[in-house]
């Protein structure tokens, strides 16, 4: 009688969650856990089949063009197959598709470009479903408070997308709506996510990324809560009002909740639009000075990283005065750097640019790296090949060759990457995306190869150790003075170094207008 009870009880349960479920999600039977996880387990066991039936059916010659060809295809194929599954569960899904997009270090480079859609082009909802989500967390019908509300959105993301709108004040806004089925899935998603990456681990055992499930169980709620996007936009404006050329969208606070942010709408190109940039005669060179010098600072000095600078987060502009603009949105997801971290971070980075390989494997250790394993660390850092970091990577000019062979050594290196993303301090993969994401910009851009770049980031790495050395050290006169001596003193061999090399790589006419 007892199992019998408990036997309907449990069966009760499930329906009624189902139906809970159903309904919380206007009864769309896509946002049911059961349906989600069968879609995704149908997905990886395909994907394992097509790399079996394709390219593990017969021993291959690894070194030859037809099996490079091959395995080639048969990613091409996969990929396709899984961005196919990312579109239809969206949310979560797509979330972790952007994150594959950017990991050009760890994947075979036909996921990464076949994900990089999902940063621009993710699917869209229909205006009618957003505007539940705004009169359920408002409490007011859309119509009160929107003059108009333009039913194309200016850009989709994995959360949320957004919408260019007029106030019945007239004043012209940007609307951004989370997506009416994330919230709910996001607890179930993320578990499946969990089981699926540790399947695609039994059937590729270089695949390791756990970590990145972990990450993302941590980063999600953080991201699905407006409220705190809109307080760190106001921060990094905060922090940042020294800089006329920053714009950060003021926020309509009695317009918001946790799922709606209301902003001011900007104006501006995507970073990587060089029609438009051509257009409005705007520099390259310009435009990447300043988000290395934004970044940097952010990175090394003020420790409030913003953590998903991909393109369709960068806008460019031209004010009416000629001032090139850099505008900053999606506020949803930084790091918090601790003061260690940055100090650790800052030493790392200036043994790498004075090549001391001794102060390398140290630094690299106190970020958790074990053994020679500092050494693939340092290129995933930097992004560099380590013939070229033993060379002196701000006086090797980067090249095609450069990043082929970046690209070929990727796999025979593979799990060594994986066991670098296990071991690094969590702080850093955040940092590592954003490096990814900054260079892939400045890739698009060709500005790869401007003098400016280490020079702004040299000292922002000065300043930081000095800074550390000062908090730890006694608090006398002495001492500070003596530290900030010695801070204006490396600096100043900073700027005399990096004058020099500019003539020598690129000229005195050339070098000066990057100076300028």
């Amino acid at each position: 009688m007892f199992r019998r009870v408990l036997s309907y009880s449990i069966i009760g349960a499930g329906v009624v969650s189902t139906g809970l479920s159903l309904h919380t999600n206007d009864y769309d039977v896509n946002s049911l856990g059961i349906v989600r996880l069968s879609r995704s387990a149908v997905t990886v066991f395909d994907v394992a089949l097509t790399y079996k039936r394709e390219l593990y059916y017969r021993e291959w010659d690894k070194s030859t063009p037809e099996y490079k060809a091959e395995r080639s295809r048969v990613h091409k194929i996969a990929a396709q197959k899984l961005l196919d599954l990312i579109c239809v569960n969206k949310g979560v899904y797509i979330k972790t598709g952007q994150h594959i997009g950017a990991l050009e270090y760890l994947l075979p480079k036909e996921f990464v470009q076949t994900m990089k859609v999902l940063h621009s082009n993710a699917p869209q909802n229909p205006v009618g479903d957003l505007y539940k989500v705004i009169k359920q967390d408002l409490k007011r019908n859309p119509e009160d408070i929107f003059e108009t509300f333009e039913q194309t959105p200016l850009g989709t993301a994995s959360l949320a997308q957004v919408h260019k709108a007029t106030l019945k004040t007239g004043e012209v806004v940007a609307v951004k709506v989370q997506h009416p089925y994330v919230k709910g899935n996001s607890r179930v998603d993320m578990k499946t996510m969990e089981i699926l990456v540790k399947l695609m681990a039994l059937v590729f055992p270089d695949f390791k990324v756990q970590w990145l499930v972990e990450e993302s169980k941590k980063n999600l709620p953080i991201e699905l809560d407006f409220l705190n996007e809109g307080r760190n936009a106001e921060k990094v404006a905060r922090q940042f009002q020294k800089y006329s050329w920053l714009r950060v969208p003021k926020i309509y606070w009695e317009l918001s909740s946790p799922r709606v942010l209301v902003m001011e709408y900007l104006e501006g190109g995507q970073v990587n639009d060089l029609d438009y940039i051509k257009k409005h005669k705007i520099d390259p060179f310009t435009v990447s000075n300043k988000i290395g010098l934004l970044y940097s600072e952010m990175i090394f000095t003020t420790g409030f990283v913003h953590s998903d600078p991909h393109p369709g987060n960068i806008l460019v502009h031209k004010s009416p005065k000629g001032q090139v603009e850099i505008v900053l949105l999606d506020h949803g997801l930084y790091a918090n750097l601790t003061d260690k971290f940055r100090y650790e971070y800052s030493k790392l980075w200036l043994s790498i640019l004075n090549v001391d390989r001794q102060a390398m494997r140290l630094h690299s250790q106190n970020l958790g790296i074990k053994g020679d394993l500092y050494g693939l660390f340092a290129c995933m850092v930097t992004g560099r090949p380590w013939e070229t970091l033993i060379q002196g990577i701000n006086k090797v000019k980067y090249s095609k060759e450069e990043k082929a062979t970046l690209q070929n050594n990727t796999s025979l290196v593979l799990p060594h990457i994986s066991d670098v993303l296990e071991q690094v301090d969590r702080q850093m993969l955040l940092i590592l995306k954003t490096n990814d994401l900054i260079r892939g910009i400045e890739a698009t851009l060709r500005t790869q190869n401007r003098m400016t770049a280490f020079w702004v980031m040299s000292k922002c790495c000065v300043h930081s150790t000095f800074s550390e050395q000062k908090t730890l050290s006694s608090a006398t006169r002495w001492t500070a003075l003596r530290l900030a001596v010695r801070e204006r003193w490396e600096i100043f061999k900073l700027n005399i170094y990096y004058v020099y090399l500019g003539f020598i790589n690129f000229g005195f006419l050339a070098a000066l207008k990057q100076l300028l």
